[in-house]
């Protein structure tokens, strides 16, 4: 009997249905939207979520917990280095799903489940605020329609030459952010640690190969975490050079492979 067992077990043994949903995870995750039925959806938003909110802490631990539901190197890679970072803000609600009517043959409900940061067409933008003005009537508060106006334009020309004065800024910081390079992609390093990194003066690969794994460890000796830094400046070192294929190669035999 199936009494207190509110799940859809959806026409499946308890093996066949964690595989299957382990599936769509990994295809979800890795082209970031799929249609499936709504029955499935449901039960694969249940699914996915937890391991996606896993995903903000990135550690070997949470790598090796969330491999143990995906089994699949390149899914927790891609969760971990593309998805988290966008999901870093959010609490909870990570996907969303969209009926997209009913299937020929058995009828059965349709729909697209996507992830909500990576869809820019439900992007919802700022409304810009419009400043009111008084247009009031009255012989008694014309002077001081007046003197609102004048205060307004005040405003708004003090507001101009703000503008203006952020355009001219010096342009070293701006600088410093081209030259920038993405420090997640060195095993180890979660978003917290790379903005460390970045507010130490550390901005791109060469860098971080020119420091020591000693100095790192002092940089991030706030980041909550034991990460060992030993292979850091290594990592950086072949990044730098632009050798990805045996960078990638390397660090599939890293624990937590990236």
């Amino acid at each position: 009997m199936r009494h207190g067992k509110k799940f859809n077990h959806l026409g499946r043994k308890t093996a066949h249905r964690k595989a299957m949903l382990s599936n769509m995870a990994c295809s979800l995750i890795e082209h970031k939207r799929i249609n499936t039925t709504i029955a499935k959806a449901k039960a694969l938003r249940a699914y996915v979520e937890p391991l996606m909110t896993k995903s903000k802490t990135d550690s070997t631990h949470s790598r090796r917990v969330v491999f143990g539901y995906l089994q699949s190197k390149d899914a927790v890679s891609e969760l971990f280095r593309e998805v988290a970072p966008k999901i870093a803000e959010r609490q909870g609600g990570y996907t969303r799903i969209i009926r997209t009517g009913y299937r020929l043959g058995d009828n059965a409900e349709m729909c697209l489940i996507e992830l909500v940061d990576f869809n820019d067409v439900y992007v919802n933008e700022k409304a810009k605020k419009n400043t009111r003005r008084s247009r009031r009537g009255g012989g008694g508060n014309a002077n001081a329609n007046v003197e609102n106006v004048e205060a307004t334009t005040e405003t708004e020309v003090k507001a101009d030459e703000a503008v203006e004065v952020e355009e001219k800024a010096p342009k070293k910081e701006a600088k410093k952010t081209a030259k920038a390079d993405d420090l997640k992609k060195i095993e180890g390093i979660g978003p917290k640690i790379a903005e460390t990194l970045v507010e130490a003066g550390i901005v791109s690969f060469a860098d971080l190969a020119a420091s020591t794994p000693e100095k790192i460890s002092e940089i991030i000796a706030g980041v909550r975490g034991n990460h060992v830094t030993d292979t850091w400046p290594k990592q950086a070192g072949l990044a730098a050079e632009g050798k990805w294929d045996e960078l990638k190669k390397w660090q599939d035999e890293l624990d937590g492979g990236k």
